[in-house]
């Protein structure tokens, strides 16, 4: 089935239309439909993201579509979950399945190679018949934003955000189990913290500083915030017997962001990109092992290292 991918920006949007404007880690993504047909609808998290207008990074169009006899070419990638990814001429064409609900794809997305433009395509016979929909659910409107960061605009690491009283930006790193919510609950309880995300948090270079952007991708603590922080710190987690400090080289301390970061791991350009600009991180900014009692009496540790 052929994919419309625009290459007018000016013309991409339709008058009367229905559109919505979301904006992640001063990424700002257009998403528009039909307004007759497919009216999208933000839930959860991803409230707190939406903007009144941009002038977007990426525009996308959804439309309700049938794809029971969708053909594809080249399979570069398959998540082994919900997700395929596909080369299909010059763009990317992402296939979402659900056993639960039949052989043909529930959704299909396809960009152009830049992720400047897409369409994404809801199969109608699985929806009901209401016309609202989010065509960006999860996990698409995280891979798109993955994408986009990997063209050279920085990087999503599994983390925990947090931003002190005064406004300094703590990136707690570490896989599924290491303290990530934990952190998150302890400080959250503080007066005057702000909680960027529990569990994903976006590290970008922005005109020479480095800084740390709230996700609407949240872990246990349900924990996230559209705002952002200077980055002034790294630690990465780990349970202990006692709140201890210690210094990682720079190699230990780029593959530790490495091993808990979203990059396209197909795309050697990415990866590249990716590796590089962890080495500006572990160069630009103090990083840490920080082996800790899940307790509130890390905050005040934290916060005589920091002082």
């Amino acid at each position: 089935m052929a994919r419309f991918l625009p290459t007018n920006n000016a013309a991409f949007f339709d008058k009367g239309n229905s559109k919505i404007f979301i904006r992640i880690a001063d990424i700002a993504i257009g998403l528009e439909s039909e307004a007759a047909r497919l009216e999208p609808q933000i839930q959860g998290a991803m409230e707190k993201f939406v903007v009144t207008g941009a002038d977007p990074d990426v525009r996308v169009r959804a439309a309700w579509g049938d794809l029971s006899t969708v053909n594809c070419d080249k399979k570069i990638f398959d998540s082994g979950g919900l997700w395929q990814l596909y080369v299909d001429g010059g763009s990317y064409r992402f296939q979402f399945h659900s056993p639960a609900l039949g052989a043909a794809p529930y959704k299909e997305a396809c960009f152009n190679a830049n992720f400047s433009f897409g369409e994404v395509t809801l199969h109608r016979p699985y929806f009901t018949s209401g016309r609202k929909a989010y065509p960006l659910e999860y996990p698409l409107d995280e891979l798109l934003l993955m994408h986009l960061l990997a063209c050279g605009r920085g990087a999503e690491v599994h983390s925990c955000g947090v931003v002190d009283a005064l406004g300094n930006g703590h990136l707690f790193v570490g896989q599924s189990g290491a303290g990530k919510t934990t952190m998150a609950k302890l400080w959250h309880k503080e007066e005057g913290i702000t909680i960027l995300s529990d569990d994903r948090i976006v590290v970008r270079n922005m005109d020479g500083k480095l800084w740390m952007y709230g996700t609407p991708w949240h872990g246990d603590a349900w924990l996230s915030a559209p705002s952002r922080a200077p980055l002034t710190r790294v630690y990465f987690l780990r349970q202990g017997e006692k709140n201890e400090l210690s210094s990682p080289t720079k190699t230990e301390a780029v593959g530790r962001l490495f091993a808990c970061s979203f990059p396209p791991f197909y795309n050697p350009e990415a990866l590249d990109f990716t590796l590089a600009f962890f080495e500006e991180i572990a160069d630009a900014v103090p990083c840490y092992e920080l082996s800790f009692v899940p307790d509130a009496g890390v905050i005040q540790f934290i916060e005589h290292v920091a002082a």
